[in-house]
């Protein structure tokens, strides 16, 4: 005799039984969500300067990337992707509005120059975790960004 299953009816029929999954929490769809989102990274995380993330080639670390300290860039890439060297549409957008905030922004406006501006900024002597949350949450709730 077959044992019964939990989806069996009475008379021998199956019936459909609906699995709730867990849901992966969405990745942000604008703007000032990434840099919020990247903030929330960066103090879970940790700020990192020189590259996007300590030992990227793998050497003598295994543990994954995006769990990883990492620089300002790589959270914004991090945030929307899960992988901090992927790059998006929206990553860039985000880049780009976070380097025209910087100062007075890079000399020139194409991608590269917009994330070496970011990095500079990442990279000063000194710069601390604390201090990159700062500026990502002033420049997505920055009043000009609201109009």
């Amino acid at each position: 005799m077959k044992k019964p299953s939990p989806t069996d009816l009475p008379h021998g029929s199956r019936r459909t039984v609906l699995v709730a999954l867990p849901t992966r929490p969405t990745a942000p769809t604008s703007v000032e969500g990434v840099l919020l989102t990247a903030a929330r990274l960066l103090q879970e995380r940790g700020l990192w300067q020189g590259d996007f993330v300590p030992d990227a080639l793998d050497r003598e670390m295994c543990i994954p990337h995006c769990l990883r300290p990492m620089s300002i860039v790589a959270a914004i890439r991090c945030v929307i992707s899960g992988n901090p060297h992927r790059t998006t549409q929206l990553a860039d957008m985000a880049i780009g509005v976070l380097a025209l905030s910087i100062d007075e922004g890079p000399l020139w406006g194409d991608m590269f120059s917009l994330e070496l501006h970011v990095d500079a900024w990442n990279d000063v002597p000194g710069r601390t975790t604390d201090d990159a949350v700062a500026l990502l949450e002033s420049v997505a709730t920055a009043p000009e960004r609201a109009a």
